[in-house]
């Protein structure tokens, strides 16, 4: 599935100068390098541990890896000829404040590609959107976000996006609350268990369920 989901990215020029946000163990920029030249390819994320997965990967030894903050992206305006984030959107605190980043530091004519479980319905959103998933769902879209979507979009001016926005919803600077880390601790925990059991589900009943027929 990483593969089809980076196709709207248009990964087609080795030397363009991509940045993976939000990129972790190094997963889908694996599959960045494939048409990318490593050196050309920054991974940012807020995990050193993660972070420290990918510096493991022998295919990302020249990619540039460092950590920082999606909303708070340490590159230069018009920096980037691509942006690519997966399954991250969906932990940022506020996500419009990741997306107006992202038209930030894209060239004019540069392309951001996000990935997530959501899949958008806002009538006015001039993106392309490409749902993926496993093809034992069969096209299904129910027991929640078990379907992931590509969306893509176009940077069409140079400079910082017009989006106005009021002072940031979390300071990852300041200390954390250990409640509020507990409960989404706990919350995470069980959202991970749900979406490994729903995928587990559905496979069986692509087992049993007679093809051609929906399930």
């Amino acid at each position: 599935m990483r593969d089809e989901a980076l196709e709207p990215a248009d990964l087609y020029d080795r030397r363009m100068r991509v940045v993976d946000v939000g990129g972790g163990t190094g997963f889908t920029t694996l599959g960045i390098v494939k048409h990318v030249d490593a050196k050309n390819v920054t991974i940012l994320d807020q995990s050193p541990h993660q972070l420290a997965k990918a510096k493991q990967k022998e295919a990302l030894k020249e990619c540039k890896i460092i950590e920082g903050d999606a909303e708070d992206l340490p590159f230069p305006t018009d920096y980037a000829d691509r942006y690519v984030s997966a399954g991250s959107i969906e932990y940022w605190p506020d996500p419009q404040r990741g997306i107006k980043e992202a038209y930030r530091v894209l060239k004019i004519g540069g392309k951001a590609c996000i990935i997530g479980p959501v899949y958008p319905t806002f009538w006015l959103s001039h993106v392309q959107l490409k749902k993926i998933g496993p093809k034992w769902y069969r096209g299904v879209r129910r027991h929640g976000l078990i379907m992931g979507c590509s969306v893509t979009g176009v940077k069409p001016l140079s400079g910082d996006s017009p989006l106005q926005l009021g002072p940031k919803a979390e300071d990852v600077e300041k200390p954390v609350n250990r409640f509020v880390f507990l409960l989404r601790f706990i919350l995470g925990a069980i959202a991970a268990t749900y979406f490994v059991l729903v995928p587990v589900y559905m496979w069986l009943k692509d087992q049993i369920v007679p093809k051609g027929m929906p399930i």
